[in-house]
């Protein structure tokens, strides 16, 4: 154990720096905190050691079984940004936090891991494989051409359903009418993998914003999906906590408000469960 810097050093980095030297994940060595927060010695900011229930987390995490060993796992994550001209476009409040928090549990459960991630502010989990993406047309190819060599699918992204049809090389100058804008369906991205012949164990996420229980049993009965998990999108969207509904063959499986590590840890847990039914 490292004890925490204080502020000034924190900044610096030159602690967290001295103890990245020594080991990193390829080595098998974590770096926990530290975080941001109030100090002994009244100075906030980053340097705070982390709380000793997110260590215990943490570690009991590294330690415990690796549930997806061998696997490959591909998922998406973050929001789908649609062109309307050079300098405006058609997307949604995503963070990607939830996505980024389900390939940390995924790799934590000792599975190859991809990201095909929309624009983030958010770095990649150590060991993932990000590849970045801006359309949901990206989306889509990305996702193609890697989706029959994964064992595992995760669809978490919001995608755009719809994207501009006439996207304009130039800004669109304000004029004294309406503006017209017609829109053309983006490609179902999770519908497509899903009906691959041997294709991955399928997993869609559902943002509702009413009716949660009867849109989510519509979508993954639509797709013809195994696992779907659902959530109300104005109380997950950039948010660091989150709920979540599961519902698959046996029902609905209720995940409570709780960190989004803690739900992805969860949702991978119950993934690895029924995986041999396949």
């Amino acid at each position: 154990m490292h004890r925490a810097p204080q502020p000034a050093l924190g900044r610096a980095g030159d602690e967290r720096g001295d103890v990245a030297e020594r080991g990193d994940a390829a080595h098998g060595v974590g770096i926990l905190g530290p975080t941001e927060g109030d100090h002994a010695d009244r100075e906030g900011g980053m340097g705070r050691m982390l709380e000793p229930q997110e260590i215990f987390a943490e570690v009991a995490a590294a330690l415990g079984p690796k549930a997806l060993s061998k696997k490959k796992v591909l998922i998406t994550a973050g929001p789908t940004y649609e062109p309307i001209d050079t300098v405006r476009g058609v997307t949604n409040q995503s963070s990607g936090k939830m996505g980024y928090a389900v390939a940390q549990a995924a790799v934590e459960a000792g599975a190859q891991v991809t990201l095909v991630s929309g624009a983030t502010a958010l770095a990649a989990p150590p060991g993932v494989e990000r590849v970045d993406v801006t359309t949901a047309s990206d989306m889509h190819k990305a996702v193609m051409a890697r989706a029959k060599q994964a064992d595992v699918f995760i669809s978490v992204a919001a995608v755009a359903d719809y994207r501009p049809v006439d996207p304009k090389p130039h800004k669109i100058k304000r004029g004294n009418g309406n503006l017209k804008l017609e829109l053309a369906p983006n490609p179902d991205i999770l519908g497509e993998v899903a009906a691959l012949p041997k294709g991955p164990f399928c997993v869609g996420f559902a943002a509702e914003t009413e009716d949660l229980k009867a849109n989510a049993q519509a979508k993954r009965k639509k797709k013809g999906i195994p696992l779907l998990a659902a959530n109300l999108a104005h109380e997950t969207f950039g948010k660091d906590t989150n709920a979540l509904t599961l519902f698959d063959e046996d029902g609905m499986h209720e995940l409570p408000l709780a960190p989004k590590i803690v739900l992805a840890r969860q949702l991978v847990a119950h993934i690895a469960k029924m995986l041999p039914r396949r």
